[in-house]
């Protein structure tokens, strides 16, 4: 793709798309134990939502995704959404066939309620005063979203990494309303080493002098430094140490070593790049809840750790996909989900994808990728197509 996007969109683009907030009065009870009694929810759609609403899919978006996960806001936006390789006509999510919603979750900061919002019981903005979120409340919401837009069941649910969480806890929170799970790079739930990384990123925050406990909007600043910190030790763990090598090797520079602290190699220099723009664009109190809901995910946990019996009440089918390289959320983790649901006595579809790009594989192009994530969806639109026929018998 060219730097700038093209003024006239490609013909597999959904093309110029223009968010919209959704508004609701419903109290929403939380997981911590509080409510939230009024919530926006930031949404974007693709393709036609059909006469008998049966061919709607929903995406749950990862740590720092949101709603915008395809085309473009404006002829001249440099980037698409975040997952534009995969939405759009004749992509694998094919709006030509199926209606896509894509949101920014609850906590976000990209338009939904969260801690960059006002609390309007105080007129003051949330902060570290937002509720703690939980991927539960996450779907709870997800599900109050599909009301108001008439969809009593999804014809798939599909996400990555913290996204295929959600996936997951659709198929046992709200059985009944979704005919197929789309689960990758994921985890049924986190390794002490994960639950680590993200203790080490939200230190990094909150040790940060502009971090004011939180409170650093009304002190008209940023933790920048701390944002900067957690977001290159995410990105390290994203990445494959193959990808890295091949990317960057031990490149300088310079020609010449500076004996210096400075940036001298490129990954170094890569790094403080991905700290610095994300650091200007994500919240980070947002960030703070994000991880804490990463790390509270664990659907066998009501069950004694007995994943089999957390899936049993499953009722749609299941598709599983992950990375060789993938490290943050490695292919075992995915076997273990696997064979769990097998032992369930679910319908499950499982494939490990060769990839040389760690975790972040599941957003990149990859022939293979594509191949088999184009014959699941296929075969999505035909089992909707044949329960909307039964449904109308």
């Amino acid at each position: 793709m060219s730097e700038h996007a093209p003024s006239v969109p490609a013909d597999d683009s959904v093309g110029i798309v223009s968010p919209q907030k959704f508004h609701f009065d419903t109290p929403l009870p939380l997981a911590c134990g509080r409510q939230l009694n009024h919530w926006d929810l930031m949404v974007e759609t693709y393709g036609e939502l059909n006469a008998d609403a049966s061919n709607a899919v929903l995406i749950c978006h990862a740590l720092s995704g949101n709603h915008h996960a395809a085309g473009y806001h404006a002829p001249d936006d440099r980037k698409p959404g975040w997952w534009d390789s995969y939405i759009g006509p004749g992509k694998p999510v094919d709006t030509n066939r199926f209606f896509v919603v894509a949101l920014n979750n609850l906590g976000g900061c990209h338009g939904s309620t969260g801690p960059t919002s006002i609390d309007p019981d105080t007129g003051r903005v949330w902060g570290p005063d937002f509720p703690v979120m939980t991927v539960e409340d996450w779907v709870d919401s997800q599900a109050v979203l599909a009301d108001r837009l008439g969809i009593q069941r999804w014809a798939a649910v599909v996400g990555g990494s913290l996204g295929g969480m959600q996936v997951l806890e659709w198929s046992t929170r709200y059985p009944e309303r979704l005919l197929h799970a789309v689960v990758i790079a994921s985890t049924p739930k986190l390794s002490a080493q994960n639950i680590a990384f993200n203790e080490v990123a939200r230190q990094a925050i909150m040790s940060d002098p502009e971090f004011h406990n939180g409170h650093y909007l009304e002190q008209e600043t940023i933790p920048r430094h701390g944002l900067r910190l957690a977001r290159m030790v995410g990105h390290i763990t994203y990445l494959s140490e193959h990808s890295m090598g091949q990317k960057f090797g031990r490149d300088l520079r310079a020609d010449k070593l500076n004996y210096s602290f400075g940036v001298e190699f490129q990954v170094e220099s890569y790094l403080r790049h991905q700290g610095d723009t994300f650091s200007e664009r994500f919240d980070a109190n947002t960030y703070l809840l994000m991880t804490k809901a990463l790390d509270y995910f664990d659907p066998a946990g009501a069950y004694g750790g007995d994943l089999v019996k957390a899936l049993e009440v499953a009722q749609c089918r299941f598709s599983v996909f992950s990375f060789t390289t993938d490290w943050r959320f490695a292919p075992a983790r995915s076997e273990e989900l696997v064979n769990a649901l097998v032992a369930a006595g679910k319908r499950v579809s499982y494939a490990c994808i060769d990839s040389p790009h760690g975790h972040d594989a599941f957003l990149i192009p990859n022939e293979r990728y594509q191949a088999v994530f184009t014959a699941t969806m296929d075969l999505i639109w035909q089992q909707q197509a044949g329960a909307a026929s039964c449904a109308q018998i």
